[in-house]
């Protein structure tokens, strides 16, 4: 039996394995097994279809936080052939208007909670648009059991429409096909080594390709399980971990963070968490000094893994026990190709700085109804990622950050993740980012963001002296900028470029 789609996956799990909890939800305690998943998924299909008037390709947006309700509704629509367009909560009302705009949606879910954002983005995008208020725990149980006729479904048809965070202007729409999630959903798998007996905690928001793709798709394709928390808690992280006895996780550098910063050695130790393989670290970069903390404190391998929304999240991962890791890499490829290439789109030599290229079946189709960004994104069918990286002798990658946001300073190109790295290295560091800022003399300076530990514990002058010993006065920065929280993507992830809008 093949197996091209997500409606393809469900029904396959609901037949081999009917009895197998797929999703489990702490908050409520509510279990869906495959066989319910599917029952769920046709009423779904039955509603959008007959009584929301949706046909194959529509586009359906969802504003909704992590609940039964919205990942079953995003499935849902993935099952029915329609395409998902998920709102990110925290994107802010600009944005979000003119998503509604470009995708020319018809349709809006929104959770109560969510309600009254809804409705302003709506007013705001000027176009007509049925907003539907759902429950965020039982919204599907409520639907008629009634089932209709499917849409005929293959691997190449479209299914998620997923918004870059537009940090540098509109965002993007990334077009993702069936065959592409499943194929970022198989990289988890086989990065991994997920089987049937694996529990995923899933702390990341499914608006977020991470959260989506990692700890849904992943489990979907590996017929395995997932628990879904609303968002993270730092107090409730090794509760869940616990009580569900999950075995994996995914998660983002500033969660590392906030989990070490929460629990000490003896704290931690209370939880019986023995069902755990490794954790996973995404969608930024993870300082060397935090990844080894994290190891040491809580006794779990942290494997580090790059991913973009382009590719369906991973695109490389740190291997699975018992091979090695290397601290301050995402790791190798897994499930595609991944070359470094110079500005004339040639390979360079190992251990040479280029530009991260990526291609595979988990690549995206086109940014929507945008081909003048599509065609700057590839040559020939490799996706340029924008990011700058070394790929060495072991086929490991290091990244050096993004190509706009590298520094240059008197003509030397800086790598602002190098200083963030040493940052980090001081022991009252929660967060660090490093920025470039125009100058007279040199072109650009070296300035960063940084949030303590314990505030007013260290001082600028100490930072700066502990970074000339690590780096060298040249690569130092020349002003340390502090702050009670660095800005943040939806991802977690630190947006250094807007650091310098809050100075």
């Amino acid at each position: 039996m093949q197996l091209n789609t997500v409606r393809d996956y469900v029904n396959f799990n609901s037949k081999k394995y009917p009895d197998i909890n797929f999703i489990t939800c702490p908050h409520t305690k509510n279990k869906i097994s495959n066989k319910n998943l599917k029952i769920n998924l046709d009423k779904l299909n039955y509603y959008l279809t007959v009584k929301k008037k949706q046909k194959k390709g529509s586009l359906i947006c969802t504003l909704t936080e992590n609940s039964l309700s919205g990942i079953q509704l995003m499935l849902g629509i993935m099952y029915s052939g329609m395409i998902q367009v998920p709102l990110n909560l925290v994107a802010g009302e600009d944005q979000l208007a003119y998503i509604i705009q470009h995708s020319e949606t018809k349709i809006l879910f929104s959770t109560k909670s969510n309600l009254e954002l809804a409705k302003k983005v709506i007013k705001k995008s000027n176009c007509e648009v049925e907003l539907v208020e759902i429950d965020k725990d039982d919204f599907v149980l409520k639907l008629e059991n009634k089932k209709t006729d499917f849409v005929e479904l293959d691997k190449s048809c479209n299914c998620l429409l997923m918004y870059t965070s537009g940090t540098t202007g509109k965002p993007k729409g990334v077009m993702l096909t069936h065959d592409n999630i499943l194929n970022g959903g198989k990289n988890v798998l086989i990065s991994h080594k997920l089987s049937i007996s694996d529990n995923a905690l899933c702390v990341l928001p499914l608006y977020h390709i991470n959260g989506l793709i990692v700890t849904v798709i992943g489990p979907l394709v590996s017929h395995s399980s997932l628990v879904l928390s609303e968002k993270f808690s730092a107090n409730n992280f090794w509760k869940h971990i616990e009580e569900f006895n999950c075995t994996w996780f995914s998660i983002v550098p500033t969660i590392v963070s906030s989990l070490l910063n929460k629990y000490s050695e003896n704290e931690f130790n209370n939880y019986k968490i023995s069902s755990i393989r490794f954790g996973r670290s995404a969608s930024a970069a993870l300082a060397p000094e935090t990844h080894k903390n994290f190891e040491k404190r809580f006794k779990i391998k942290m494997i580090e893994t790059m991913g973009l929304t382009e590719t369906c999240a991973p695109i490389l991962s740190n291997p699975p026990s018992p091979n090695p890791i290397k601290y301050g890499s995402p790791g190798i490829p897994y499930g595609n190709e991944v070359q470094i290439l110079n500005e004339k789109y040639q390979e360079v030599k190992r251990n040479k700085i280029g530009q991260i290229c990526v291609r595979g079946k988990n690549v995206m189709k086109e940014y929507f109804k945008n081909p003048q960004e599509t065609k700057k994104s590839f040559y020939k069918d490799w996706f340029l990622t924008g990011d700058l990286g070394l790929m060495d002798d072991d086929n490991f990658v290091f990244v050096k950050g993004r190509i706009k946001e590298l520094i240059i300073k008197g003509g030397e190109n800086i790598s602002p993740r190098e200083i963030d790295d040493i940052l980090y290295k001081h022991p009252n560091i929660l967060e660090a980012a490093a920025f470039g800022v125009k100058c007279d003399y040199y072109g650009e300076k070296i300035e960063a963001g940084v949030v303590l530990k314990i505030k007013g514990k260290t001082s600028e002058e100490e930072i700066l002296i502990h970074c000339k010993n690590l780096l060298g006065k040249f690569k130092s920065p020349d002003k340390i900028h502090f702050f009670e929280e660095l800005p943040k993507g939806s991802s977690g992830k630190i947006q250094r470029l807007k650091i310098f809008e809050l100075i």
